[in-house]
């Protein structure tokens, strides 16, 4: 009975201590900021963007299929789309479709000097890319490169990805020029040509600011977005802004054997090893990670939300395995963000039917979590296969490992947060792990403020759409995206 007694005590406590703590998670204290009324034009907003998307810049890599004309023609459309900012900021064109326009700033805080005259200066830097990938036009409602309006829609390549940023910080700082605003910090509008095939377009800017020792207040590219249903028990819009992402590892599984005539097979077929293997890695994810981006977003999202949530997401030392196996049986998303995924996309072997291969090979692409690494990675993927016959070698050239975090407790994200909030009213802004990549991971070794917030609200249909047949865009996301760089241009 006195054991009973103890045991009982014990669940009580546990329970009260699971409901002392959800009660006890809410949100951190809100300062309350009026934020002022912002008028852009908007029909020049969507007129630009069309002219933009009419722009072919689909990139390859064979650029041999590449139009190269059609990329000059974008840039030559720069002084006709934005004249304020082609007469006012210095425009820079680096090797690898990199481009860069530099508007001076008082740089009051330096006595006056510019960028690059002292190590004190801080400027801001604006990104987004300008190529698209390539498309299927036969699937396609519209024709993708006619930027046609319809309903309130603008149809096109790029719309989405990212033309409508690019032209939101162009078309946002044009009108600031005209309005005779000057930033106090010096502000780099830096954009790449190559981004949808990792090229190097994005790395000269970087190299540029490294060799005239630019401090960097702010770093903005392309990331999340302001969505709904992205979080258990909030329904209301939350703007996911990206404080890292994940590292990159293309990894390549090879068997080897004597190959000879398919009308006389050994019992056991190099495809038939590589199966074993990737069943064993795919039966066996990778362990969950908090990262410190991931408990972050939870803790601002799930002190929002829901008492039920909240006891989940207040005690995950006691609830933490639920949310592992959660996440490991549906996959997707929610838990790309908790552990490193690996997502076998490519396999090879003979290049007729009736030869068996002297090397066959699979191929997967891996988001590297925060804290993990590509050693660490391999080391893990060979102990799950634990095959002799199974080679693991980097392949491409390209890796790298997550980036490092970028602060919260900063001017930089002060910025953001407050451009976002003043343009999507009401909506929750949340530090996350971004599990793409973008060109802002060449920053990782010159900033600590790299923010990754593609300004637009979308729907998860819209969102779909990026990379896919029939992208397309709001009008009305064409002129909030602009009035967010109007905003957050404004503080610099």
């Amino acid at each position: 009975m006195f054991i009973f007694l103890i045991v009982i005590a014990l669940i009580l406590l546990f329970l009260a201590v699971l409901l002392i703590r959800a009660a006890l998670f809410k949100p951190a204290a809100k300062e309350k900021t009026n934020f002022e009324a912002v008028s852009v034009n908007s029909e020049k907003a969507v007129a630009n963007l069309q002219e933009l998307v009419r722009c072919k810049t689909v990139s390859y890599h064979d650029h041999t299929l590449e139009d190269e004309a059609e990329f000059q023609k974008l840039l030559g459309l720069l002084p006709k789309l934005y004249p304020n900012v082609w007469k006012t900021c210095a425009f820079r064109r680096f090797p690898d479709r990199g481009i860069m326009f530099t508007w001076k700033g008082t740089n009051e805080a330096t006595g006056g000097k510019g960028a690059g005259e002292s190590e004190q200066a801080e400027a801001a830097v604006l990104m987004a890319h300008y190529d698209v990938v390539p498309v299927d036009a036969a699937n396609w409602q519209e024709p993708p490169f006619d930027a046609v309006i319809r309903d309130g829609v603008m149809w096109g390549r790029g719309t989405l990805d990212t033309k409508v940023t690019f032209n939101g910080i162009l078309t946002a700082a044009d009108e600031l020029i005209a309005a005779g605003f000057r930033p106090k910090q010096d502000i780099y509008m830096a954009f790449s040509g190559q981004e949808e095939i990792d090229g190097p377009g994005a790395t000269h800017a970087v190299d540029y600011f490294r060799e005239n020792k630019i401090k960097l207040s702010m770093v903005v590219d392309e990331g999340g977005a302001v969505v709904r249903g992205v979080f258990p028990g909030i329904s209301g819009p939350c703007a996911m802004v990206g404080i890292a992402e994940k590292g990159l590892l293309d990894l390549s599984y090879k068997v080897r054997s004597e190959g000879g005539h398919a009308s006389a097979p050994k019992p056991h077929s190099s495809f038939g090893v590589l199966a074993r293997a990737l069943q064993r890695v795919e039966a066996h994810p990778m362990k969950m990670i908090l990262s410190e981006p991931v408990r972050k977003m939870f803790d601002t999202l799930g002190s929002e939300s829901t008492f039920g949530c909240r006891i989940l997401f207040a005690n995950l030392w006691a609830f933490g395995w639920i949310l592992d196996l959660a996440t490991r049986k549906k996959g997707g998303t929610f838990n790309a963000l908790l552990r490193t995924t690996v997502a076998f996309t490519q396999m090879q072997g003979s290049p007729v039917p009736n030869v068996i291969p002297t090397e066959a090979s699979l191929l997967s692409n891996i988001r590297i979590a925060p804290t993990d690494s590509i050693e660490h990675v391999k080391q893990e993927l060979e102990k799950r296969i634990a095959d002799d016959r199974v080679k693991l070698e980097v392949s491409g050239d390209y890796s790298m490992d997550p980036s490092p975090v970028s602060r919260t407790d900063c001017d930089g994200w002060k910025r953001v947060v407050n451009a976002v909030q003043g343009t999507w009213k009401g909506s929750l802004v949340t530090p996350y792990l971004m599990v793409q990549c973008s060109d802002s991971r060449h920053y990782r070794d010159i900033s600590d403020r790299v923010y990754r917030f593609s300004a637009m609200d979308l729907t998860a249909e819209e969102m779909e759409l990026i990379h896919g047949n029939n992208e397309r865009i709001r009008l009305d996301v064409v002129a909030r995206s602009t009035e967010f760089f109007y905003r957050l241009i404004r503080q610099c």
